[in-house]
């Protein structure tokens, strides 16, 4: 049955913020807590999976009337396994000490629930065009995510930016950021935000309620 589906440019936009996968549909956890301590390492994590999102969309949806549908999560996942492993070459000949810090979670990509969400759910029911628009905009929204968190815990537990010092001498950096405590305690205080400014617009969005005089009868 054919996915009813809108614009390409509709399909973009809703990954990086009204479907966005980290702060809507909580996905991908794993990774979101376990590399974000720093924003270079958020950013390395949030390219890595944006390029196997692209490749593995692109791909299931060019052959998505080729692929059998009782191997079809097979399949999904042999693409997705052949894309992490390019990025996990790249990154380690690119960027070594960042692919020494990520370690295990760059191969744990192939498991990553939003990239093989994404293949069943969407790319192997429409078109190239849109499965690559889809792609791109929850790719966007999940590095976006990944980088709210990485630079708020490396601000915190560091108070470096990119590795740039931003306070002086003085600061004291909060250690519990770069902890998993730090991950989970920073994760709901974006998560609050966030759902708060979904709520202001909704809000905006509704228009007032009408109100009708009450009628007062004569009582006789």
């Amino acid at each position: 049955m054919p996915k009813r589906t809108g614009p390409p440019g509709d399909e973009f936009l809703k990954g990086i913020w009204r479907d966005n996968p980290v702060f809507v549909q909580v996905l991908g956890m794993c990774p979101m807590l376990a590399v974000t301590n720093t924003a270079p390492n958020a950013l390395a994590m949030g390219g890595a999976t944006a390029f196997v999102l692209l490749g593995s969309s692109f791909l299931v949806s060019s052959l998505r009337n080729l692929i059998p549908k009782p191997v079809r999560i097979s399949t999904y996942i042999v693409i997705i396994a052949t894309f992490v492993t390019v990025a996990d070459l790249l990154l380690k000949a690119l960027v070594p000490d960042i692919h020494r810090e990520l370690g295990a979670f760059i191969s744990l990509i192939v498991v990553n629930c939003l990239i093989l969400g994404r293949q069943e759910a969407f790319a192997s029911r429409t078109s190239v065009r849109l499965a690559i628009a889809d792609a791109a905009g929850m790719a966007v929204g999940f590095a976006f995510a990944l980088l709210c968190l990485g630079a708020a815990r490396e601000v915190l537990g560091y108070g470096t930016l990119f590795g740039l010092p931003l306070f002086g001498p003085s600061f004291e950096p909060w250690i519990v950021m770069i902890l998993p405590p730090g991950g989970f305690l920073m994760l709901g205080v974006i998560l609050l935000v966030f759902n708060h400014l979904q709520e202001l617009k909704a809000r905006r969005a509704t228009p007032p309620a009408t109100t009708r005089p009450v009628e007062r009868r004569a009582v006789a």
